[in-house]
């Protein structure tokens, strides 16, 4: 924390007391007509069911959160004709016609005596990680987080590729590297890259012009860009990285999102998935990962075939305000919907991003996302694991922490439930106080004042 972000907060912190007290000193209010709480930071910017795109994304921020930083082009070009992937089959040989025989027929062979077949191979154990920063650093945080959960193994480790200019999504960063030592430091390691599909990932781009580009994508205009990550990526001996491409492209935040084009979108996504397959060496396995629920844009509507998909994941959060966990299993297109779909089409599913977030500390939230983890196994699962979704990086959420680490510690298990813990009720009509990132982290909140009259 740096000295000029000290003051600044402290600066935050007189400017939001002076105008509570102004508040208080002028307007006039019965006795007992402004109530003072302390609610979750996340709590209080509540969107309509499905909405992600509050203002801020809730993962891909500055460097201070641990995330990376985010020119189009000029005119449209059709949209060109795919064929798909072949499915090499083996030719099968012409059947011989039976040869007659003259040898006497054989005696009734005596009955084998039944042996037990041999039992199934027990299904791996999901990958699990957390999301603990884009550079080096997340590396480093691996070996304390591991430690914190009383050496539980990490086998997953998460990062994401800058998605401000094209030569960074063509992998220039140098800490890309240190991933790839890393994944090849142990045997049994996976590594999830986040690959954004456009330059300007976070920039509000009109729909128009993210169209105009999804279907340049289409044609072909940026496969040079991929293969060129491709060959990066193999050449750092990390040749079946998984790779998350255009995700959450079902809400607006990002500018590779699908709602403009869906059309174009799964194209230019299956056309990624080829170029980069194409490199020779590489053994990429692609996940499509939306965001829960119905947000802009069906996910549905945007999957781009079962021939260059390998895994459906699902980014999911603890939102919108006041949603229970019952309503994100059975919402439309939420976690249920997931789990189907992913059946129907063959695929494994993961959950890249997982975590709190608007109803701020809430434990019932955490114990039945990880016993919905058990249920349903997914190929690898990473929290994020910074504030307001986190819980090793985060003091402000301590109940559903203890959760979390009893739940994944080694040797551990999910603790049984507080029967006296339940989903937080909201709080409604209140109006909440900006103290800075900084004091509202150490209060576990915002104030948040009420006014009756």
């Amino acid at each position: 924390m740096t000295k000029e972000r000290f003051r600044r907060d402290r600066k935050r912190l007189a400017i939001g007391a002076a105008g509570i007290l102004g508040v208080l000193a002028f307007a006039p209010a019965p006795v007992g007509a402004v109530t003072i709480a302390t609610v979750p930071v996340a709590a209080l910017s509540a969107g309509e069911p499905g909405d992600t795109n509050d203002g801020e994304s809730p993962r891909v921020r500055g460097a201070e959160d641990g995330a990376p930083p985010g020119r189009p082009a000029a005119d449209p070009s059709p949209l060109p004709a795919f064929p798909p992937f072949p499915s090499p089959t083996l030719p099968r040989p012409a059947p011989s016609p039976p040869a007659a025989s003259t040898a006497p027929a054989p005696s009734p062979a005596p009955a084998a005596t039944p042996t037990a077949s041999p039992a199934p191979a027990p299904a791996p154990a999901p990958g699990f990680g957390a999301y603990l920063h884009y550079s080096p650093r997340g590396i480093t945080d691996m070996a304390a987080f591991s430690r914190w959960l009383g050496g539980r193994e990490v086998t997953v480790g998460h990062t994401y590729l800058p998605g401000d200019v094209w030569q960074n999504i063509e992998g220039a960063p140098a800490w890309l590297a240190d991933w790839a030592a890393w994944y090849k430091a142990e045997p049994g390691r996976t590594l999830v890259l986040n690959v954004p599909m456009l330059e300007r990932t976070e920039a509000r781009v009109p729909d128009a012009m993210v169209a105009r580009e999804l279907r340049r994508g289409a044609a072909g205009v940026y496969d040079g860009h991929f293969e060129r990550l491709a060959r990066r990526l193999v050449g750092l001996g990390v040749k079946d990285a998984v790779l998350v491409v255009g995700w959450e492209m079902n809400g607006t935040t990002y500018t590779h999102r699908c709602g403009p084009d869906p059309r174009a979108w799964r194209t230019y996504w299956a056309r990624i998935a080829r170029v980069m397959n194409g490199v020779e060496g590489a053994g990429f396995r692609f996940d499509f990962t939306p965001t829960r629920g119905r947000d802009a844009t069906p996910w549905t509507e945007c999957y781009p075939g079962d021939d260059v998909v390998d895994i459906v994941g699902m980014d999911s959060y603890d939102q919108p305000y006041g949603t229970d966990f019952d309503r994100q299993i059975s919402e439309p297109y939420g976690l249920q919907a997931q789990v189907d779909f992913a059946a129907k089409h063959g695929k494994a599913i993961s959950y890249p991003e997982w975590g709190l977030f608007k109803n701020g500390d809430n434990a019932e939230y955490m114990r039945r996302m990880i016993r919905w983890m058990d249920a349903h196994p997914p190929l690898y699962q990473t929290i994020s694991d910074y504030c307001p979704h986190g819980v090793w990086q985060c003091r402000m959420n301590q109940r559903a922490t203890a959760v979390y680490r009893q739940a994944f510690k080694a040797g551990g298990g999910l603790p049984a439930e507080d029967a006296g813990e339940k989903e937080q009720a909201p709080m409604r009509d209140c109006r909440p106080v900006r103290l800075g990132g900084w004091l509202e982290e150490r209060l576990g909140g915002r104030l948040c004042v009420r006014f009756n009259w």
